[in-house]
């Protein structure tokens, strides 16, 4: 990769975790390969490392979905286990990155995740599914 490529890598995992310190109860720390780790509760939703690869642990089941439609990859060193991986490529990849790690929010917080947390992105389509959702 370039210089310019890493550094723009480097920029989306900065914005995103900006995004996420937002949410109520989110901890971020280094993660142990390098990167960000985002935790709630103590319990990790995601971690992003510094060439942009946001990697999630989910149960095997609900990997296998994310997969199957195309909203992850099965993740790059463990590809039996719930983990999956998101590549963040560039600013347009951001929402759909936000949503997986929302979607592991609210998965761990369960009933008590608040329904007011928006992820603070301006209007932003949702440029892999085509759609003019708002994120």
């Amino acid at each position: 990769q370039t210089r310019e490529a890493i550094v723009g890598h480097q920029d989306q995992g900065a914005r995103l975790e900006a995004m996420l310190r937002e949410w109520p109860g989110i901890e971020t720390a280094p993660h142990r390969f390098g990167g960000v780790e985002f935790r709630v509760e103590r319990r990790e939703i995601g971690h992003v490392h510094p060439n942009g690869m946001l990697d999630l642990p989910f149960p095997v089941r609900m990997r296998r979905e994310l997969v199957a439609a195309g909203r992850a990859e099965a993740h790059h060193m463990l590809p039996n286990t719930g983990w999956v991986t998101f590549r963040i490529r560039t600013e347009h990849d951001l929402p759909a990155a936000v949503a997986l790690l929302r979607l592991n929010y609210e998965r761990l917080l369960g009933a008590r995740a608040p329904s007011n947390v928006i992820p603070i992105l301006g209007n932003v389509r949702l440029v892999a599914d085509g759609d003019d959702q708002i994120v």
